[in-house]
């Protein structure tokens, strides 16, 4: 792992206008720099960069952040991998921090077999140029298929000679171990114990990662050795480094154009993959011959929700391939299909046609997969009863599977148009089915618990028998340890995914504070923050009315950021976030201490107090992550939430800390315009109480409109309870809108 000072050299060193400059042409304007967004279609200038705050933004779609982030977005690499592309950059030298000697063993074995992969996929490359087999039989099949030196050199495409052993001799004498040769699947032991070539006599495609490290091959035999030959590819097998469930052949050299596009073509092949690169379509992977995975899809999902799966003009095969549509639709993604002329596929489509042929087909002949699936089993069903039910079934089937509510009601209404039946029955059968789904899922999840459990009591038995004690955590459903209470922030060392309450913050523009009502007072400052006197703690103590704001149960957790508190919660992230390490007071604490509250601080005694915390889980880790960190040498909130992997929490703080002098708007005549740093003593008690306020508000329609609802009427006991909670939360209403200003919510 990455240790946090070199995190910060990197941070400080990469400068964001050199950073992208690399990928975007920019012009200055003013004190900042503009060009068209690398992340969408952009034909005016929207994509900001400024080189004063490190950052930059594309004010039409949204992307944006620090130089890491950037990279991140536009080479779609993990935080750790951004950071390592940037240090590369500037000549920093990376210090991981030290691992086992088991960590250090299997990471060195991993990067032995890249090393290896690399040298071959040189090698391949060397042959297929450089030799007079490699240019008269692997550069011919290659020319026969119509591909050009600059794809050719595009993919890495290389040839192995028909000789045996003619690969495995040449990296021995080059030093490379014999047991890496085998465990990367270049090489294997026949009976004799001799080793050889995997690939032999086969043009080769290597497979690559999402960064563009080599981690596997695969082979095809030339079309004059075909005769009588079954499996005309072979790919390298599983090892520590490759997974074909997990790996996408083109999707490193597909992965910007996806984005761009916001639309991921599948094809079969990988002919059908280099062929359509070179009509120009970039966009476009491959399960390389193997069925479609849920891995495989999450992975173009980083990139995009839409994808065309392309197949040959063959009925068969495509409903061979039903399994993998459903599955792409459970994953959330928007499917069409597109089906070539008969016996055609993308490959020999491509040659037949030019770029702007090829290119326009694509675009006007893709068909939603429910219309395309019911046209083609209807044409299949022919009018009969048994085999129209069956083809509803079938329907029934993949519109379950469809995670969003609304889009499988779009598609259960279209479905029943077009097959002229009851829409309510079809979405009937649609219910039972998502029933039948939820159940089998309950029973996978119970499987899997008891599996584990067993797991975890056999591991536990043996170790007792040996005298090694377990710890308690492994008797449990789970035999994941937990996490400690208490762990520090590090960096990321996997691919990094956008959780489902991640995805729930949505983006937000710079806020003005709400200034009214505010006193027209200064704190005086001392030396450590400016001194809470008695009367100010009383006061700020009166504020946690004998209610409390504490039980907010009424308060749905749900769709919390559509509520009115939303933005009062937001307004105080925004101080956080700018201000968090700043020193606001002294004052006594529960246990009679005084004691220097800095903001981050102060927040969270205060939400504490009253048994409050913020709705949205963003906000949240916001706060928990700053006071972690907050007594870190040289900690400051804005650069730490600016520069944070998450590229939630990053882009949250960077549209909160725009515009910082321009906030604040309280002045006087006769007095200058006061930042809010300079302010920050009234200002965070008032967004307090605002918040607390909006909270009680809420909490208030919500008990209203529970006791509106027929079974607490008809109970006598819940009414009551309900009116003496009501009454309570008034009081604190009227309370807490005295101290705001007497802005009461009428009802």
């Amino acid at each position: 792992m990455i240790d946090r000072v070199t995190i910060d050299r990197i941070l400080d060193a990469a400068q964001i206008v050199d950073v992208v400059s690399e990928f975007v042409t920019l012009k200055r304007a003013g004190a900042n720099y503009k060009g068209l967004c690398p992340f969408h279609d952009d034909r005016t200038p929207s994509f900001i960069v400024s080189p004063a705050k490190g950052l930059c933004k594309c004010f039409a779609c949204g992307k944006g952040g620090n130089a890491v982030h950037f990279i991140m977005a536009h080479e779609q690499l993990s935080y750790p991998d951004a950071l390592r592309y940037l240090a590369k950059k500037y000549h920093i030298e990376i210090k991981e921090e030290e691992q086992t000697d088991e960590q250090k063993q299997a990471q060195s074995e991993r990067e032995s077999m890249f090393v290896v992969n690399e040298w071959a996929r040189s090698y391949f490359q060397q042959q297929l140029n450089d030799t007079e087999d490699g240019r008269a039989i692997g550069m011919a099949y290659f020319r026969s298929r119509g591909f050009r030196d600059d794809i050719i050199q595009k993919f890495q495409l290389g040839f192995c000679p028909s000789k045996r052993n003619a690969c495995s001799k040449e990296a021995l004498s080059k030093g490379y171990n014999e047991e890496y040769l085998l465990s990367t699947g270049l090489c294997y032991k026949r009976d004799n114990g001799e080793l050889q070539d995997r690939f032999s006599g086969r043009v080769i495609f290597p497979i690559h990662t999402l960064s563009g490290k080599t981690v596997g091959f695969g082979g095809r035999v030339l079309d004059a050795a075909t005769k009588g030959v079954n499996i005309k590819y072979q790919n390298s097998p599983e090892s520590a480094i490759y997974n074909k469930r997990r790996e996408l052949y083109g999707l490193f050299q597909a992965k910007q154009a996806i984005v761009k596009n916001d639309l991921c073509y599948l094809v079969e092949g990988y002919t059908d993959v280099i062929s359509m690169h070179q009509a120009g379509v970039e966009n476009v992977v491959s399960s390389s011959g193997t069925a479609l995975t849920t891995e495989q899809i999450r992975m173009i999902h980083r990139f995009t929700d839409n994808i065309t799966v392309l197949y040959d003009g063959d009925a068969a095969g495509i409903k061979a391939s039903e399994r993998g549509i459903d599955m792409l639709l459970a994953e959330g993604m928007n499917v069409k299909l597109l089906l070539l002329p008969d016996g055609e596929d993308p490959d020999s489509f491509a040659r037949k046609h030019n770029a702007t042929e090829y290119q326009s087909y694509l675009r006007d002949n893709q068909v939603d997969f429910i219309r395309f699936k019911t046209n083609l089993l209807l044409e299949d069903a022919q009018g009969d009863p048994i085999k129209l039910s069956r083809l509803v079934n079938n329907i029934v089937q993949s519109i379950a599977v469809i995670p969003d509510e609304i889009t499988r009601s779009v598609y259960t209404r279209e479905t029943a148009s077009m097959l002229s039946m009851d829409e309510k029955l079809l979405a009937s059968g649609v219910s039972k089915q998502i029933h039948i789904l939820k159940e089998e899922k309950k029973k996978q999840q119970a499987n899997e618990q008891a599996r584990m459990k067993r797991k975890a009591e056999d591991n536990a038995t043996a170790n007792s028998r040996t005298g090694m004690g377990l710890p308690s955590y492994y008797m449990q459903d789970s035999a994941v340890p937990p996490a400690p209470e208490s762990a520090p922030w590090i960096p990321p060392t996997q691919e990094y995914t956008v959780t489902s309450e991640e995805e729930a913050i949505p983006p937000s523009a710079p806020l003005d504070f709400d200034t009214q009502n505010i006193p027209h007072e200064v704190a005086e400052e001392g030396t450590t923050g400016p001194t809470v006197p008695n009367t100010l703690n009383e006061d700020i103590k009166a504020e946690r009315p004998s209610a409390d704001v504490q039980g907010m149960n009424y308060v749905p957790q749900k769709d919390a950021d559509q509520m009115m508190f939303y933005q009062k919660e937001l307004l105080l992230i925004q101080v956080l976030v700018r201000y968090g390490e700043c020193i606001l007071c002294n004052m006594v604490d529960d246990e009679g201490n005084e004691k220097t509250f800095t903001v981050l601080e102060f927040v969270d005694f205060m939400l504490k107090q009253d048994k409050l915390e913020f709705r949205l889980p963003l906000h949240t880790q916001i706060l928990n992550e700053g006071l972690a960190h907050l007594h870190e040498n040289g900690f400051k909130a804005e650069r730490f939430f600016v520069n944070h992997p998450n590229s939630n929490i990053s882009n949250l703080a960077f549209s909160l800390s725009l515009d910082k002098e321009q906030l604040s708007k309280y002045h006087s005549k006769n007095q200058k315009i006061q930042s809010d740093e300079e302010r920050l003593m009234e200002l965070v008690p008032h967004l307090l109480t605002d918040l607390k306020l909006a909270i009680i508000q809420e909490e208030l329609r919500q008990i209203l409109q529970e006791m509106r609802s027929p079974s607490i009427l008809t109970n006598k006991e819940k009414y009551m309870d309900l009116m003496k909670r009501f009454k309570d939360a008034k009081e604190v209403e009227s309370d807490l809108a005295h101290k705001c200003g007497d802005r009461v919510v009428t009802r």
